[in-house]
């Protein structure tokens, strides 16, 4: 094994202050596998949906302390990984953190990585579910920003720990509220536009996977269901929405346990959007239990599946790989292809 490793934590990013609300969405929007428009086109959308959404998401960041806590958070899930990576391998290792639309930027954790000096790189996404709009944008700045060449960690939907975490996070907060009955459990995604993945991105895919393995985790014959929250503009999303699933729950006299499904840290979309806004449509549509399970953070069974990434791509051979190793993704999924120039997708074996 080598003796010192750059671990570099691919995540969203967020403001952090109000200052920094607005020039963030432009970031976001202006990101071509967000708005898949000419440059040009794409740069006035980007100015225009950022400037009307500022006040608004000014006001929800205000409830956070005026900035996103997904950097700090994220940092506490760097010193957990160091920690356990050298505990469980031995080597030194140290974590860069590379936010796409905000400080810390990846062309600053690419000079970071730089200066530090390390034997080897890996690249490992806190997005367990690839998708061209987050791990595969993240590979593109990386290579843009210049960064050396690296292990790239591409998804891990299903990896073991990963599971264990989302399950015990789910039985801990039923546990805490009374083990109370006639619960639905709502797994909540961040959607996408339905031509995305009609494009071949096989992010709805891996979540649904992620979802049944979930449901295969907990005890008993539990209520599970997926659902994809966010969404906005006039195109059509992937679904079932999360209004929708709340409202169906609500119909059927169900109780709801919701947990993020692909988020692993605290923000804006579980702080605000799942414990304020749909909460607030659950009581309005008269659900009687609306429980929320936290993201997974610092959870040990998740760091511990972090750690496991790292070590088992400094094994295998240099290139993008999931938590399995070769490609998991069926073959009709070909937007993996969008970050080819980190591993020959041909050579990999698709799953069937």
């Amino acid at each position: 094994m080598p003796k010192r490793v750059a671990i570099v934590l691919f995540n969203l990013g967020g403001p952090d202050g109000p200052d920094a609300v607005q020039p963030f969405l432009f970031n976001l929007f202006n990101d071509k596998a967000i708005i898949r428009a000419p440059g040009p086109v794409r740069w006035g959308i980007a100015k225009l949906i950022s400037k009307t959404r500022a006040p608004s998401a000014k006001e929800n960041y205000a409830k956070m302390g005026g900035g996103s806590p997904l950097l700090p958070e994220t940092r506490k899930q760097a010193d957990a990984l160091e920690k356990a990576v050298a505990e469980t391998y031995g080597f030194e290792a140290k974590c860069f953190i590379a936010m796409r639309y905000w400080r810390p930027f990846t062309e600053d954790a690419v000079r970071a990585v730089k200066d530090w000096g390390a034997d080897e790189i890996v690249l490992l996404p806190l997005y367990p579910q690839f998708s061209t709009t987050t791990t595969g944008s993240s590979l593109d700045a990386w290579r843009e920003a210049g960064g050396d060449e690296a292990r790239a960690i591409c998804c891990y939907p299903t990896e073991r720990n990963l599971i264990e975490a989302h399950a015990e996070a789910l039985l801990s907060t039923w546990r805490v509220a009374g083990e109370p009955d006639n619960v639905r459990v709502l797994l909540s995604a961040h959607g996408l536009p339905e031509r995305v993945v009609k494009d071949g991105d096989p992010y709805q895919w891996q979540v649904e996977q992620s979802v049944d393995a979930v449901a295969q985790a907990l005890p008993g014959d539990w209520d599970v269901e997926v659902c994809y929250q966010s969404r906005v503009g006039p195109l059509t999303w992937i679904g079932p929405s999360t209004e929708d699933a709340i409202e169906r729950a609500a119909q059927d006299g169900k109780k709801i346990l919701l947990s993020p499904i692909a988020f692993v840290s605290e923000h804006i979309e579980t702080l605000v959007e799942l414990d304020e806004e749909y909460k607030e449509y659950a009581e309005d549509k008269g659900v009687e239990t609306y429980l929320r399970a936290p993201a997974l953070g610092v959870a040990e069974a998740f760091i511990s599946g972090l750690a496991d990434l790292v070590g088992q791509a400094l094994a295998n051979a240099p290139g993008l790989q999931s938590h399995a190793g070769g490609r998991i993704c069926p073959k009709d999924w070909g937007a993996c292809r969008n970050v080819s120039a980190f591993v020959d997708i041909e050579a990999m074996e698709p799953a069937e």
